[in-house]
This record gives C-alpha cells, sequence and structure tokens, in this order.
C-alpha cells in the first residue's frame, strides 16, 4: 500500500488538464463554461430527477463544464483512493457507468502490472470523451455504448478483474442497483475487486441505497472509507473553474465500499 506524498498535482493530471482545456476551450469562453457548470451542479444536487434523461450533457456548455471540472476531480479523487487503498495489481478493469474515462484512467496509472480497462455508459458522447481519453494516456482500453440500468452489467468476472462504480450508482433506479449488486457479489466470489467511490454529501435523497449496500457487502469483506484530501491536489485552473462557478473546493472528499483491506488518510495541506 502506498500513500501519495504529494501536496499539489501531479504529472497525469496536469496532463489531463491541459488536453482538456485544448478539447473543449476552442469554442467556448471560460466563462462561458462557468456558468454552464453552475446549471450543472445544480442539476446534480436539486434536481436529481433529470439525470436519467440525459439533463446534465444537454449542451455543449455543459459537457465542456463536467469534462472540465468533474473529470479532473474524480481523476484526482480515484488516484488518490488506489494509492491508499493498494490495488496495484488488477488485469482488467471494467468501469461501469465510466462517464469520461478518468475513474478507470486514474486506476490504470497506478497499477504495476499492464491493465486493460472496459468501460460502459449510457451517454454516446461520454463513451467517444473515455476513447479519447485512454488515447491520450497510451491506455489500454476501450469504452462502449451500454446501460446499467438496462441489463449491462453481467457477472462474468474473476481473478485480476476489477469492478469500479465511480460515481454512478447514485444515479441507477433501484432495481439496476439490486441487479449491480448481486453482480458485485458474485464477482467477489470468484476473486474479483470491487471498487464503489461516491460524494460524501448527504443530499442526494437517496441514502437508503448506500446504507443497504454497505449491510450487505460487509459480510463479503468489504469496507466503507471516508476520505479527504486538499484541493491544492487540483491544478489551478480547475480551481479557479470551481470558484467562478460558486463551488466550495476546499477540500476533496468522496467515500468508498472497497473489498480490500483500506486505510483512510486526512491530508491538511492548505489549498
Amino acid at each position: 500500500m502506498r500513500n501519495s506524498p504529494n501536496s499539489g498535482p501531479d504529472t497525469a493530471i496536469n496532463q489531463l488538464v491541459a488536453a482538456l482545456e485544448a478539447r473543449h476551450l476552442a469554442n467556448l469562453t471560460r466563462s462561458e463554461v462557468a456558468r454552464a457548470l453552475r446549471a450543472l451542479s445544480s442539476c446534480y444536487v436539486e434536481r436529481r430527477a433529470k439525470l436519467q434523461s440525459g439533463a446534465p450533457l444537454e449542451t455543449a456548455g455543459k459537457r465542456a463544464s463536467f469534462a472540465l471540472y468533474y473529470g479532473p476531480l474524480h481523476f484526482v479523487i480515484t488516484t488518490e483512493i488506489v494509492r491508499a487503498i493498494g490495488f496495484r495489481n488488477v488485469t482488467a478493469i471494467h468501469d461501469l457507468g465510466c462517464g469520461t474515462g478518468v475513474g478507470g484512467a486514474a486506476w490504470a496509472l497506478q497499477s504495476d502490472v499492464k491493465v486493460t480497462i472496459a468501460g460502459i455508459d449510457r451517454s454516446e458522447w461520454a463513451v467517444n470523451e473515455a476513447n479519447w481519453l485512454y488515447r491520450q494516456f497510451k491506455l489500454r482500453g476501450r469504452a462502449k455504448k451500454g446501460d446499467l440500468s438496462r441489463g449491462a452489467l453481467r457477472p462474468n468476472f474473476r481473478t485480476g478483474d476489477a469492478m469500479l462504480f465511480a460515481y454512478s450508482l447514485n444515479e441507477l433506479p433501484d432495481d439496476a442497483r439490486s441487479a449491480a449488486m448481486s453482480a458485485v457479489v458474485a464477482a467477489i466470489g470468484r476473486g474479483a475487486a470491487v471498487l464503489v467511490i461516491e460524494p460524501v454529501g448527504r443530499r442526494l435523497g437517496n441514502e437508503g441505497w448506500w446504507e443497504h449496500w454497505k449491510r450487505t457487502l460487509n459480510a463479503h469483506g468489504v469496507r466503507e472509507q471516508e476520505w479527504r484530501f486538499p484541493s491544492a491536489l487540483l491544478p489551478d485552473t480547475t480551481r479557479t473553474l470551481a470558484r467562478a462557478a460558486g463551488l466550495d473546493l476546499r477540500e476533496l472528499t468522496a467515500r468508498t465500499l472497497a473489498s480490500a483491506p483500506a486505510s483512510g488518510i486526512t491530508r491538511t495541506t492548505a489549498s
């Protein structure tokens, strides 16, 4: 297990942000992206009923803000969690609800062995972004379109595989989450690793599922952990975008369910 000693952005996140800015700021100003991010964050926190309809990605501005803000945010958080937990020898990462691919990419970049990524997401735009991202980091990965709420998840995992649900389970309907849990239990039984990452915030309106998952999976060796990291791990441009959108980035937080021993780390480096 290794904890990252960094107190600021590392090479990978700087590479990611530079590539994202070149890709998404060609036809949009930073002010336009900040306005779109305000609307996007409101949708996630206050109007979650719209998530299934695809509202977060309905405009070019929202898509750009999603990539430029949530992409780096989730990349850094996943990187730090994987470093701390020590999932460094998996050979295949199944990124389920992969979004723009940052979770699987962050994990793969921490691996001590060659790893492949198989991403799946219901958004065609997100799938294209994920495949672009894998190419940027020269990773062996492929994302494809599929809907976890419509039977796209198959429990055919084995030792060496890892199931990653990074900020995706909270968007699923209850029946799809139940099916996902059954697949997770089966995968653990066959030797696969499992990592679930979700926000810490209690305003999501559907907290019951997390408690149910925690209680059920605890019997299968899965542990809950909460994490706090300094916002200084993000590049200045990402933090500037957050401030322009009125978002509080004093620290980066997340909670996990992981099928391997985890040790939470708290950092107090000033942002």
